[in-house]
């Protein structure tokens, strides 16, 4: 074996090495906290808050959920919206109208335009807390299904620790007939995002952020901060809440019971769209500790792939073989971490979009930092170096 052979032998088992390095320390995360079995408990009322703008995928469906939701105590729903010319609000008014539900109440709100420094989600939100009525409040994205218990087994893990401040569900993305970005999409969800809050998180669910597709807060808790308002000037306000809450000495804790967000019909184009404002999103308060596995992931990829190449171009066939291994064991690492976290399996012939997730990852990367125009529910917002709020203008696509 030449020097150089030995050279690419020695990179690729060094790439391979930190994949599995990084897949191990992944699944261990996932394994490590059985499900608790639940405890009984007094049931306080709870608010649940929708901020709705838009059609999302099996819109009706969504919407049906949180009125299917069992809690056991006293409950409300808000929906609220920017406009009553919203597509979603007829849809929405005539399942809150014909679906039976346990909600004591359940309303449609109208938040307006929102204000400069606000997004539209956190102009809804803020309008919800304005309105509601019981002890705890709750959040949840309108593109995602809750099950049935799931804000029981919230309230339940927030009523745990008197210095649990807020609970969040895990979350996982499916489609029912995938293209080929909803598989990127719920890789990157399920495998890079869902496995690395696993691996984050202490015995107990603690993390000094929150992903917020369905929280519940104490009310105290979010009046030690400042309320949601607290968040002006913030693009992401989950994670930006969470880190308030985690710095003002409360707990957040992620729980078992996942919550599925539901894609479909989204192309790839559509994909690296989103995948850019995740980048963005992990700009407002996620540690390099929590980041750190995806970026190995991307940097080996990127090294491997070039490796891959090269030597096909030069008919090196050792060579290529050595390449191809992390470029292998990665997909599989993607795949096993994905069916870890509630994910679907991923047909054969969307296998190529994991072995090139990690490509795309270092572009999306690339073009967060020179752009920071990125488009949200309809509206455009130019983020300064520190991910926080522009002036927000018309929405345009943009990579």
């Amino acid at each position: 074996m030449s020097g150089r052979d030995g050279a690419w032998v020695a990179a690729g088992a060094a790439g391979l090495g930190l994949l599995v390095h990084g897949h191990l320390a992944l699944m261990a995360g996932l394994r490590r906290r059985p499900s608790p079995a639940p405890k009984p408990f007094e049931p306080p009322s709870v608010t649940v808050i929708r901020p709705i703008r838009g059609l999302d995928v099996e819109a009706r469906w969504n919407v049906r959920a949180l009125l299917d939701l069992d809690y056991p105590g006293e409950w409300e729903a808000l929906f609220v919206f920017d406009s009553e010319d919203d597509p979603a609000f007829a849809l929405t008014r005539e399942e809150l109208r014909t679906h039976p539900t346990r909600a004591k109440r359940v309303a449609l709100l109208v938040a307006g335009e929102p204000p400069p420094g606000l997004t539209g989600k956190i102009n809804a939100m803020r309008l919800g807390v304005a309105h509601a009525r019981c002890m705890l409040l709750a959040f949840n994205d309108s593109d995602t299904r809750p099950a049935p218990g799931g804000l029981t087994a919230l309230v339940g893990a927030l009523l745990e620790d008197a210095r649990t401040g807020a609970t969040f569900a895990p979350v996982y993305a499916a489609a029912d007939a995938p293209l080929a970005g909803d598989v990127g999409y719920g890789l990157l969800v399920n495998a890079w995002y869902g496995a690395s809050v696993a691996r984050t998180a202490r015995a107990d669910g603690a993390l000094p952020f929150i992903m917020g597709q369905l929280m519940v807060f104490r009310r105290e808790a979010l009046a030690a901060i400042g309320g949601v308002e607290s968040a002006a000037g913030q693009f992401v306000d989950d994670m930006y809440l969470g880190r308030r809450l985690h710095e003002a000495g409360w707990k957040n804790r992620v729980i078992h019971a996942p919550l599925r967000i539901v894609t479909g019909q989204l192309g790839l184009r559509a994909f690296l769209r989103i995948f850019r404002r995740w980048m963005l999103f992990s700009e407002s308060g996620l540690p390099w500790d929590f980041r750190r596995p995806n970026w190995v992931r991307g940097v080996v990829g990127w090294v491997a792939w070039g490796g891959l190449l090269g030597a096909v171009a030069r008919r090196a066939w050792g060579r290529a073989a050595v390449a191809a291994l992390p470029i292998g064991f990665s997909v599989w690492s993607q795949l096993a971490l994905q069916r870890a976290c509630h994910g679907p399996r991923v047909a054969p012939r969307h296998l190529w979009v994991p072995a090139v997730l990690p490509l795309l990852a270092a572009g999306v990367a690339l073009s967060a930092r020179l752009s920071r125009q990125v488009d949200w529910r309809g509206r455009g917002y130019r983020l300064d170096a520190k991910a926080r709020l522009g002036e927000a203008q018309p929405a345009r696509a943009s990579l």
